[in-house]
């Protein structure tokens, strides 16, 4: 069954602040094998630069799933969990992430198209401090597999 395209264009917010701290900074890096020290050890990001230590690229994948959660798990939308791959991510950054950080996710359904058998949902999600500056952006596509037929 075809996702609902009247989720087109809504937004979505997270419920509370993510604050980032360098214990969830290092287990994520450790996580996915980047001994970078700049994402371990506030003196090397420091002596980078940098005001404490920094998040690995990736690492708002932590908690922006989390603001777009209230659009996929919507039985409206129709959304068939058990036939869900992932299809791209991708990221804009302003600014780095730092330790110390209180991050807000505004996340908004902007697509979603059929490709052949497949449903492919589009959202991007705004990553601003709790002060209105914004982080960074990210772009999640995830497919549904069969359910456009």
């Amino acid at each position: 069954m075809a996702l609902n395209r009247d989720f087109v264009g809504r937004t979505f917010e997270a419920s509370a602040p993510y604050e980032v701290s360098r214990v969830k900074i290092k287990e994520f890096a450790a996580a996915i094998g980047d001994h970078n020290p700049i994402y371990h050890d506030k003196d090397a990001a420091v002596a980078a630069g940098h005001p404490d230590v920094v998040a690995p690229p990736t690492f708002p994948i932590v908690f922006t799933l989390t603001g777009a959660g209230g659009a996929l798990s919507d039985p409206d939308l129709g959304l068939n969990y058990a036939m869900v791959v992932h299809g791209e991510q991708r990221f804009e950054y302003q600014r780095p992430v730092y330790a110390g950080d209180r991050l807000v996710c505004t996340s908004t359904v902007t697509e979603i198209r059929s490709v052949g058998r497949n449903e492919f949902l589009t959202i991007r999600s705004d990553v601003t401090s709790t002060g209105g500056e914004l982080v960074c952006r990210t772009y999640n596509t995830i497919v549904e597999r069969g359910g456009a037929a």
